[in-house]
């Protein structure tokens, strides 16, 4: 029997990795967005926007899963948006997954839901409270699945830490300009805090696992290697040789600052990337790997390393590219180009 999945934001970074996951394990895959997919080798392209109920609704018939991910991300700093994709798209999927009774629907949310936790690690018991806009509509999409949940329709939240691998960018392209050019890079106080990322190919690996699993759950993903913010960032700048050191600034005041810039937009980073860079979130990941038989394959390290390799190799061609996702496209500094100009 032919298994069909929906990946709806398929051309973007994540939803491209989860495609080649889904394509492995012998799925037809059709990819919902409003830009089509780099390749579309075996792959069904429909384009349309998740806030247009009726074509979501025409794009989910006859699916066996479907992978939601688009969202607008923590830098568009719109919450118009992020109510009007984040909730109402799920929403427009959700009607879809019921309508057509497709059997398993996963809904990929955020960390960004916990906030600034209390406690690490964060598990089943740790508290939802965003902090944020962006992780305020995350979590109101997560409750309106709930409610989908109790009509019957079977949904899995799945919740990752921040993604990185190859061809990763948005805001990591200030991280990956800095060091490239040498400058110092910084620390938002000692950088003794523990960070977790989580690999692309892990993350769509967790999405394709949990899309055969009958019966509603939520997970948190991350990598089982992390440590310290500051030991992450003394190993890229080791790797590449550039001679970048590696410097604090006072976190209070600095984050004081971070989060001016990013209402008068001076900044591209938005209120989740000045509430987190400094602070510390790590998942218990016990439960998925035990309900999915799931394991990371890469650490922080290795995964950044690989980010930075891709960007520095791609460099010339990413920069003259348009029309990509935020997590694949070039930044504008902004006012955090003073950092280069700081001893």
């Amino acid at each position: 029997m032919t298994r069909r999945a929906l990946v709806t934001g398929g051309a973007g970074y994540f939803g491209r990795a989860l495609v080649d996951a889904l394509q492995g394990r012998g799925y037809e895959v059709t990819v919902f967005d409003l830009t089509p997919p780099p390749s579309t080798s075996g792959v069904t392209f429909v384009r349309g926007d998740i806030r247009d109920r009726s074509a979501v609704l025409r794009a989910a018939a006859g699916m066996s899963v479907i992978h939601h991910n688009v969202a607008a991300v923590p830098i568009a700093k719109d919450p118009s948006l992020f109510e009007a994709v984040n909730v109402g798209g799920t929403r427009n999927t959700l009607d879809a997954a019921d309508a057509h009774r497709v059997p398993k629907t996963i809904l990929v949310s955020s960390s960004a839901v916990f906030g600034v936790p209390q406690r690490n690690p964060v598990d089943a018991s740790t508290p939802t409270q965003p902090c944020e806009p962006y992780g305020e509509s995350k979590l109101r999409a997560e409750r309106l699945a709930s409610t989908y949940v109790d009509r019957g329709v079977d949904v899995t939240i799945i919740r990752p830490r921040t993604i990185l691998g190859r061809d990763r960018l948005g805001i990591f392209q200030i991280l990956f300009e800095l060091v490239r050019r040498g400058r110092p890079v910084y620390l938002l106080g000692g950088g003794d805090n523990r960070y977790q990322f989580v690999h692309a190919d892990d993350l769509a690996d967790a999405c394709a696992r949990a899309g055969e699993q009958r019966g509603p759950a939520v997970y948190n993903v991350g990598t089982a290697g992390f440590g310290t913010m500051k030991d992450l960032l003394l190993a890229l700048v080791r790797h590449a040789g550039t001679g970048s050191p590696v410097r604090p600034l006072p976190r209070w005041p600095t984050e004081r600052v971070m989060e001016l810039a990013s209402v008068l937009r001076l900044s591209p980073l938005g209120p989740y990337h000045s509430l987190m860079y400094g602070r510390e979130m790590y998942f218990d990941l016990s439960p998925v790997e035990r309900a999915l038989g799931w394991r990371a394959t890469r650490s922080n390290e290795e995964m950044l390393v690989e980010s930075y390799d891709h960007y520095i190799a791609h460099r010339t061609e990413i920069l003259r590219q348009g029309d990509l996702s935020r997590h694949r496209a070039p930044i504008r500094f902004g006012l955090l180009r003073l950092l280069e100009l700081l001893p």
